[in-house]
């Protein structure tokens, strides 16, 4: 990985159609360097799309992932339901793969009142298994959980960095909005380094240099996050977190959630570039 990405969640509004390649396209115009694939809604797209969006990433030089559909919950009460979202999870890394793809994120479970270690137990778990389903096929490509941002959800940095110390084939995806509105702190150069520090403590510095980042404004109460939000209409400290990305010598992809997409994305981008 050559340095730090920086790209959009799904296809820039600014792109001529709503196709995946026409995304990608419009990626490569502007100079940015990635593109999330948002299959958040199911995945809809066939092989023969899947190859020739491969063909144009490698044509233009544009890094890709992707985010599975929202409709998993690892810690669902009923069997089906934890089929259906292991389901979710391979087709949308098999599909992913094919796009020639780095990484799939995914939002792993919900508490559901149980306990936080009943929740991961269970993550864990059905994880595992979709894990193995994968290696089993030869499909090769990093499952990331998400640093979520609702004490609701599973997805706190710790449970994230545990659950990718303990399988293989995970990495963490690192919403810092997300994480820091959970949290309401975590929000300022020193608390971005310490951030990195307990990812490197806990799973190396090959995590650091192989990043898969998440980044907008956000809107958060007592519960946690709410909306998102442009950079520059939230208290989000994106300067300071790109200092600490630069400082830490961090690698990978940092793919933009704000509205704006990609004006966020290449503000990112270019104070990240000027310090």
């Amino acid at each position: 990985m050559a340095g730090l990405l920086f790209g959009t969640g799904g296809n820039p509004r600014s792109s001529e159609q709503g196709t995946t390649v026409s995304g990608i396209r419009r990626i490569a115009e502007m100079g940015l360097g990635c593109m999330e694939m948002e299959f958040v809604h199911g995945v809809k797209m066939g092989e023969d799309t899947a190859r020739e969006v491969a063909g144009v990433a490698a044509e233009e030089g544009v890094k890709l992932s992707a985010h599975a559909p929202y409709y998993i919950n690892l810690n669902a009460r009923e069997p089906e339901k934890i089929r259906a979202s292991q389901t979710r999870i391979y087709q949308t890394a098999r599909i992913s793969s094919i796009c020639g793809a780095q990484s799939v994120v995914f939002h792993a479970a919900f508490h559901m009142g149980d306990p936080p270690e009943k929740t991961y137990a269970s993550t864990k778990k059905y994880l595992e298994e979709t894990m193995e389903r994968l290696e089993q096929e030869n499909i090769l490509i990093t499952i990331r959980p998400e640093v979520m941002g609702k004490g609701s959800q599973f997805g706190t940095l710790e449970e994230v960095i545990r659950l990718c110390s303990e399988l293989e084939g995970v990495a963490p995806c690192i919403d810092f909005a997300h994480w820091h509105a959970v949290t309401g702190v975590n929000n300022s150069y020193p608390e971005f380094v310490s951030i990195l520090k307990q990812i490197e403590d806990g799973l190396g510095r090959n995590a650091l240099e192989d990043m898969h980042i998440h980044c907008s404004g956000i809107k958060y109460g007592p519960k946690g996050e709410q909306k998102h939000l442009n950079l520059e209409e939230s208290d989000f400290q994106y300067t300071e977190l790109m200092k600490a990305l630069k400082d830490c010598d961090v690698k990978g992809l940092l793919i933009c959630e704000s509205p704006n997409l990609e004006e966020d994305a290449l503000l990112m981008q270019e104070t990240y570039n000027s310090l």
